[in-house]
């Protein structure tokens, strides 16, 4: 689990770590999240998730604010979810969340970012067989936390995996279970740092270090459009 936890953790950070994209793209999530239910944190549990993996980001207060105004004014833009799913270079699978207005936009980026690196958009629900959609929360555990304990306590909850390593736990759920995990932890005293739907390979490929030098650009072009949300692949 080490290495992969290692991984994931690095890819993330560096997929994150402009701030000129990262900012926009989570001023989206909560925007969709607050024109759908509404501006008040309190009474939409969306709206709260989105805030919380803002605030993960160290996204500040003021840009919060501004993405919940924007969303409750009478120009507030019409956003919808739209996946991709194509092949990249030595067997890779790519999944592509985004968050659009423009959907032909999107449609036209993506498609030419897949293509011109080596890849193939496929058609929608290719890949419905090869990647499980997952709720995923993380926090950091106490000094009184163990984790066989939390394991036997949140299974009622739909948990199907938990980690730990350097202080920071992650579970895994279906993500039917996202609102019975959410209140179960919430009922515990859990303080989350991220609570995220993502789609996850169902098998994963090892890809050589020249494999994946390859795969780079691909990622690297879908990270930076400005309606890319999340990339998922199947390489460990």
């Amino acid at each position: 689990m080490g290495r992969a936890f290692e991984y994931r953790k690095a890819a993330k950070m560096k997929r994150w770590g402009n701030m000129s994209r990262v900012f926009p793209k989570l001023a989206k999530a909560i925007e969709k999240a607050a024109k759908e239910g509404g501006g008040e944190p309190e009474m939409n549990p969306k709206l709260r998730t989105a805030i919380l993996n803002a605030k993960a980001e160290n996204m500040p207060k003021d840009n919060i604010a501004a993405a919940i105004k924007r969303a409750t004014g009478k120009d507030a833009k019409d956003m919808a979810e739209v996946n991709f799913e194509g092949k990249g270079p030595n067997g890779s699978l790519i999944f592509v969340e985004c968050l659009t207005d423009n959907n032909t936009r999107s449609v036209a980026n993506i498609k030419n970012i897949i293509n011109r690196n080596g890849g193939e958009l496929m058609n929608k629900g290719a890949l419905d067989f090869m990647f499980s959609r997952k709720a995923i929360f993380e926090f950091e555990m106490t000094d009184e936390m163990d984790v066989e304990e939390l394991e036997l306590e949140l299974i009622d909850a739909g948990l199907e995996e938990i980690e730990a390593e350097d202080g920071i736990c992650i579970i895994h759920t279906d993500y039917t279970d996202f609102g019975n995990m959410t209140h179960a932890l919430e009922e515990m005293g859990v303080e989350l740092k991220k609570a995220t739907l993502e789609h996850i390979a169902n098998t994963q490929i090892e890809l050589t270090e020249e494999q994946l030098e390859l795969l780079q650009p691909m990622l690297e072009k879908l990270d930076e459009d400005e309606d890319v949300q999340a990339v998922y692949t199947n390489f460990s």
